[in-house]
């Protein structure tokens, strides 16, 4: 514990004792109110040792006095942070995702805090990389970092996807494009579950593609199995990652919602290039809008469409805690309208990505809604993130993604 402790060499920071606390159990962002006193002339992105106010030894980390987060706990070691440091983190790494996703050959290789990296993602699509850097420590090691994936990957390319308004707060600039090897045109094929989709390395949402479902998606498929030949509404359907899933497990029709064009062009792409063509139809429309005119049914007129499957997979609804109550409210609106579009018997499969609303919180909503539309539901799964995504009950942030299956009982 004391390893380190007097290394005059290594600037040091001193924490309050609540705040080491609270280090010592694993949470590796420490904000300006709880360092007690600085050791030396700390440099920005700098590593330096944090020691407790009984100057015992707890690890280093990168500190920058331009950050809201002014210091980044790397390790509880006393470990030089350097190509050799990063080699073996990308390596444990790569481990824990061939342990939980043996058959898988795209994931995320690195998320962040949740890999004792904090401020760094990689995401892996076959061959190709795309890295996200959202701290200056990270920044000025990038070169080591790149160093350490061409040695544990050998990757075709690596792009860098540091084009995040987040890099503002660490007093970085945004950039992106590809810094190793060479990507010929903008899309990477990859297999997710056995079907070929596409990653936007450069353009596209997050790294390319929302890799955090890929568990998900083959869950919801093997019940959507037990409605054969059966209707599916996927709202928010993005390219089509659950639509996909849904026709080859044998869905009759899937109808895929989004605002933009060009995600649901590529998901038409995709499903004709997996044989399955057929069975997907796209709307282009804002979905709250759709949701609310198709489950309206005034009296007199012809009762809406009822489907066997609705896929609720919105994006977040809220980034901050101080918006919450809207979202909420907007989250007991699409639960509202989807349960009236499901027939008696019918399925939904509901998610939601924001870190603020909790698993519990999120039930609540929906069970509310059913209450207002007098629906009986009965829960039949719960979803979390993909295991490459993990998630440390010490780190709260780790954890984001939640969902439900229920089933409409009446």
């Amino acid at each position: 514990m004391n390893e380190g402790k007097n290394n005059p060499r290594v600037p040091g920071v001193v924490l309050r004792q609540s705040e080491a606390d609270r280090v010592v159990a694993g949470h590796p962002w420490v904000f300006e109110r709880g360092i007690q006193r600085v050791e030396g002339e700390l440099a920005d992105g700098a590593v330096v040792a944090v020691k407790d106010g009984r100057q015992r030894f707890l690890g280093v980390g990168f500190f920058n006095g331009r950050s809201r987060i002014r210091l980044r706990m790397i390790s509880h070691r006393n470990v030089a942070v350097d190509r050799a440091f990063f080699e073996e983190r990308f390596r444990e790494a790569l481990a824990l995702r061939t342990r939980w996703l043996p058959d898988a050959r795209s994931f995320r290789l690195v998320n962040a805090e949740s890999d004792f990296l904090s401020g760094l993602i990689v995401d892996k699509y076959e061959d190709v990389l795309v890295i996200q850097i959202s701290s200056l420590g990270m920044e000025q090691r990038k070169d080591d970092i790149l160093a350490a994936l061409e040695a544990v990957l050998e990757p075709r390319a690596i792009v860098e996807r540091n084009d995040i308004p987040s890099r503002r707060f660490e007093g970085l600039t945004e950039t992106c494009g590809v810094v190793r090897g060479e990507l010929a045109g903008e899309q990477v094929a990859f297999e997710l579950n056995g079907l070929t989709f596409e990653a936007d390395p450069l353009t596209g949402q997050k790294t390319g593609f929302y890799l955090d479902q890929q568990v998900n998606h083959r869950l919801v498929a093997e019940m959507v199995a037990h409605y054969p030949q059966g209707s599916v509404l996927d709202c928010f359907s993005s390219t089509g990652g659950f639509a996909l899933h849904a026709a080859r497990a044998g869905a009759g029709s899937v109808h895929c919602l989004d605002q933009s064009a060009e995600v649901l062009a590529t998901a038409g792409r995709l499903a004709e290039r997996n044989g399955l063509g057929d069975r997907l139809r796209y709307e282009t429309v804002n979905v709250f809008d759709w949701l609310k005119a198709r489950s309206a049914a005034p009296e007199g007129e012809t009762a809406p469409e009822l489907f066997d499957v609705v896929i609720l997979d919105p994006p977040s609804f809220t980034r901050t805690r101080s918006a919450l109550p809207d979202a909420l409210r907007g989250y007991k609106e699409i639960h509202l309208r989807a349960l009236r579009l499901l027939k008696p018997g019918g399925l939904l499969a509901t998610f939601c990505c924001s870190h603020h609303v909790d698993a519990r919180t999120f039930q609540d909503v929906i069970l509310s809604a059913a209450f207002d539309v007098r629906r009986v539901l009965r829960r039949v799964a719960t979803f979390t993130q993909s295991p490459d995504h993990p998630i440390l009950p010490s780190v709260p942030e780790t954890e984001y993604l939640k969902g439900f299956a229920f089933e409409v009982v009446r």
